[in-house]
C-alpha cells in the first residue's frame, strides 16, 4: 500500500533530521581545524549550487539591497558554523549538539527585539526554563570542555539572530538562490578572516590552501552534499505537506539523534557524567514544549533550513 503524501513527508523530515544529526559526528571525525572545515563545506555547497540555472536566474532577479542583506546574514551563518565546529573540536559532538538545542530559547528573546514586536511572557518563560539544564550540562563535563560549551552557546545565539533575520526579511528570492548567496558571502568572509584567525582565535585557525587528505575530502563531500544539500532538497518537498508544528517537533530531535550517534559511533558517554545527560533532558523537554506555543503558525522561508541545519524554520 503506497504511503500518503503526509506520511511520506514525515519520513522525509525524519531522514533529514537524522542527516543533520550526523553533521556534528562528521565534524569530530574530520581532522581539519574548524576554519578550513567550514570553509571547504561552504565552498563545496556553493560550487554545487552554482551549476543550477535556477540559482542564476534567481540571482539576476534579486534587487541589490536584498542581495546585500542576504550577504550580511550569510556572514552570520559562517560565524555560526565556525563556532559550532569550534565547539565540536573544543569539546565533543554531544556538547555541540546540546548547545545548538538552546537556539529556540535564544530566539524567544532575540526575535521580538529584532522585529520590534512585543515580548511574549510564555516565550520568555520558555527561555528561562532551559537554564537549570544548562547549569547541569556545564557541571557534567570535564573542565577542559567548558570553553566548548561557551563557544557552542555563541553558535546557538548566532542561529537565533540570523534565523530571525531570515524569517522576517522581505521575500527576496527562491530558497536555493538565497542559500547560494548566503553561503557564498560566508565563504568570502572566512577567506578574509583566515589570515587574522591565528591572532583572534588560534584554536580555530588552519591553512585554507592546503588540499585535505583523502580521508577528510571524502568526509567533507559527505558533509556538504549528503548532510547539507540532500536534506535541504528533501525538506523543501516535505514542507509542502506538513504543518509548522509537526515539522518543529521532528526537527527538535536533531540533538537527540546527534547525541545517540555520538554514543554509538564515538563512545562519548565515557567523557561525560550523568549530570550532563540530565541537563540535556531538561533542555530538550523545554525545547519540545516550545512548538505548543506556535501550533497555528505556518512554515515560511524554508531557506533557513539550508543554512542552520534544522533550527528556526517556523514562522
Amino acid at each position: 500500500m503506497p504511503l500518503s503524501p503526509v506520511a511520506k513527508a514525515q519520513l522525509q523530515i525524519h531522514f533529514c533530521v537524522l542527516l543533520w544529526g550526523f553533521t556534528a559526528i562528521l565534524g569530530k571525525l574530520i581532522t581539519l581545524p574548524a576554519l578550513p572545515l567550514v570553509w571547504w563545506r561552504m565552498l563545496v555547497v556553493v560550487v554545487a549550487l552554482a551549476v543550477l540555472p535556477t540559482v542564476w536566474r534567481g540571482l539576476r532577479a534579486m534587487p541589490l539591497r536584498t542581495l546585500l542583506a542576504y550577504s550580511g546574514i550569510g556572514a552570520l551563518v559562517a560565524l555560526h558554523w565556525l563556532t559550532f565546529y569550534g565547539a565540536v573540536k573544543l569539546a565533543n559532538a554531544s556538547v555541540a549538539a546540546t548547545c545548538i538545542a538552546l537556539a529556540p530559547a535564544f530566539t524567544s528573546v532575540i526575535e521580538p527585539w529584532l522585529t520590534r514586536r512585543p515580548f511574549s511572557v510564555r516565550e520568555l518563560a520558555f527561555g528561562l526554563a532551559v537554564l537549570p539544564g544548562v547549569a547541569l550540562v556545564v557541571g557534567g563535563v570535564p573542565d577542559g570542555m567548558r570553553m566548548g560549551i561557551a563557544v557552542g552557546a555563541l553558535s546557538a545565539l548566532l542561529v537565533a539572530v540570523f534565523g530571525s533575520l531570515n524569517k522576517h526579511m522581505v521575500d527576496g528570492g527562491d530558497p536555493l538562490t538565497v542559500t547560494g548567496v548566503e553561503l557564498g558571502a560566508g565563504t568570502l568572509l572566512l577567506t578574509l578572516l583566515a589570515p587574522l584567525m591565528p591572532m583572534l582565535f588560534p584554536a580555530f585557525a588552519g591553512d585554507l590552501l592546503v588540499i585535505p587528505s583523502l580521508h577528510d575530502s571524502l568526509l567533507l563531500l559527505t558533509l556538504s552534499l549528503v548532510c547539507t544539500l540532500l536534506p535541504f532538497a528533501l525538506s523543501l518537498v516535505a514542507l509542502r505537506h506538513l504543518s509548522a508544528y509537526a515539522v518543529q517537533l521532528v526537527t527538535n530531535l536533531e540533538p537527540v539523534y546527534a547525541i545517540l550517534l555520538a554514543i554509538v559511533l564515538l563512545g562519548e558517554q565515557r567523557e561525560l557524567t550523568p549530570l550532563f545527560y540530565l541537563g540535556v533532558a531538561i533542555i530538550l523537554a523545554a525545547v519540545f514544549l516550545h512548538p505548543l506555543l506556535d501550533r497555528n503558525k505556518r512554515v515560511r522561508h524554508p531557506e533557513v533550513i539550508g543554512i542552520s541545519e534544522a533550527k528556526g524554520i517556523v514562522e
